[in-house]
C-alpha cells in the first residue's frame, strides 16, 4: 500500500518521495493529484496564480491565502464524495519578496485544509519543497535544481534577503567536533594527549 508510514492527513517536506512516486501512489490509491512546479514564482502573487493555473482551480484565488483555502476546501466538499488528495508544492520561493512568513502562511493554508479533510474523514496529504540558492555549484543563481540532483548542507543554505551566504565558511559541527569542543568533556582531551 503507498504511503501506508505516512499519516493520511499532513503536511510535510517531500525530500523522502520523488513527485513521481507521489503520482503514482495517487493514481493507485484513486487520489486526486494536485501538483504545482512554483520555480518562477517570485511573489504572493505569482505563488497564487502558478497554484491556481497548475492545480486547475475553477475560481480564481486573486492575491488572498484565504481563498486559496476556501477554494481547495468547502466547494469540493460540496461537490461530491471525493477519495482524497495528494497534493505537491514543488520550489516554493525562498526569497525577499515570498520572506519566510509568506511560506508559513502558504503551509498553514494547507495544514488547515488537511484539518479540514481530516474533519470529513477524507485524506489530504501535501508535500513541499523549497527553492535553494546554490553556492558555487556552476549553476546559475536562483535557477530551479534538477529533479533528482541532490544538494549538500551547504548548498540549502539561504538569507532571507535571497543573498548568498558565504558557505566556505561554515563550521563543522559533527557530534566528534562538538565533543571536542565541550569544555565539560575533560575525558576526551585527556584520552586524545
Amino acid at each position: 500500500m503507498p504511503l501506508r508510514n505516512v499519516r493520511s492527513n499532513i503536511v510535510q517536506s517531500i525530500r523522502a518521495f520523488r513527485v513521481q512516486d507521489l503520482q503514482d501512489a495517487a493514481q493507485s490509491l484513486g487520489h486526486h493529484f494536485l501538483y504545482a512546479n512554483l520555480a518562477n514564482a517570485q511573489s504572493k502573487q505569482d505563488v497564487l496564480e502558478l497554484i491556481g493555473q497548475q492545480f486547475m482551480l475553477a475560481v480564481n484565488v486573486g492575491k488572498n491565502f484565504d481563498a486559496l483555502y476556501d477554494v481547495i476546501t468547502d466547494p469540493l466538499h460540496k461537490s461530491g464524495p471525493q477519495p482524497g488528495f495528494i497534493a505537491v508544492l514543488e520550489h516554493i520561493p525562498a526569497n525577499a519578496k515570498f520572506d519566510k512568513e509568506a511560506r508559513e502562511q502558504l503551509l498553514d493554508i494547507f495544514r488547515d485544509a488537511a484539518d479540514y479533510w481530516s474533519d470529513r474523514k477524507i485524506p489530504f496529504r501535501c508535500f513541499y519543497s523549497f527553492s535553494v540558492a546554490r553556492a558555487a555549484s556552476g549553476q546559475a543563481e536562483g535557477a530551479p535544481v534538477p529533479e533528482g540532483v541532490a544538494l549538500t548542507a551547504a548548498e540549502e543554505v539561504t538569507e532571507e534577503a535571497g543573498e548568498k551566504m558565504p558557505t566556505d565558511k561554515l563550521l563543522d559541527v559533527s557530534p566528534l567536533a562538538l565533543r571536542m569542543s565541550s569544555p565539560f568533556n575533560a575525558g576526551y582531551w585527556l584520552s586524545a594527549a
